[in-house]
């Protein structure tokens, strides 16, 4: 039998310690979640929360990274089954605000996340998705499909904020699916506004 090596062992800890909490997160909440009881879940300590994470919060932190990530790959795979490069940019924003009626997202990253860890335009992740929509328009405005006279930064931060505040609106709604209802055309002809007149997709 193969000895795991101490970074093995570490990752494994970590690993065992984030599937607890998001399990725990997403059904109790941040605040009802005991971290004693979802950490011997896994058979580890309080210890090993604070030794990997440092807290609670940080071990939130650790959950809030991991469903970005994963939210990122789901909006890549999403983009890149479109016909088109347009209708990938479409697909793909319209994708992340139909992601707050998903009970992880919802609870985890649009309610307790910011309650918690403060404006999520701050998170590590913001900044990396600001650079892929930006990277999205000025790909549309060589290809003739954005106009030109629209700052790609600009436009990028805006479609952001737009998503990120529909998002949380939808999440924090008494009827979720109803507000999402509303914001999902609101948002599209949002983003209609980008097109040059008579531009082919």
């Amino acid at each position: 039998m193969t000895r795991r090596t101490r970074a093995e062992m570490i990752a494994e800890t970590r690993a065992k310690l984030i599937a607890a909490a998001r399990k725990a997160f997403g059904e109790q909440g941040y605040a009802q979640a005991s971290m004693d009881d979802f950490t011997a879940e896994v058979g580890l300590t309080r210890g090993a929360l604070y030794h990997h994470f440092g807290d609670k919060k940080g071990l939130l932190e650790a959950v809030v990274r991991q469903i970005d990530s994963e939210i990122a790959e789901r909006l890549t795979t999403i983009s890149a089954a479109a016909p088109t490069r347009w209708e990938g940019f479409v697909r793909e924003n319209i994708g992340y605000v139909e992601m707050a009626l998903e009970p992880d997202v919802q609870r985890i990253m649009l309610r307790d996340g910011p309650a918690v860890l403060g404006d999520p335009s701050r998170w590590p992740g913001a900044d990396g998705c600001v650079a892929t929509i930006r990277a999205n328009i000025e790909q549309l405005q060589t290809d003739g499909i954005v106009r030109n006279d629209i700052d790609a930064d600009v436009a990028a931060r805006l479609i952001s904020g737009a998503s990120t505040d529909a998002a949380l609106w939808i999440a924090n709604a008494a009827d979720p699916a109803s507000a999402s209802r509303k914001v999902i055309p609101a948002f599209k002809a949002l983003l209609e506004g980008l097109r040059s007149p008579g531009a082919a997709e």
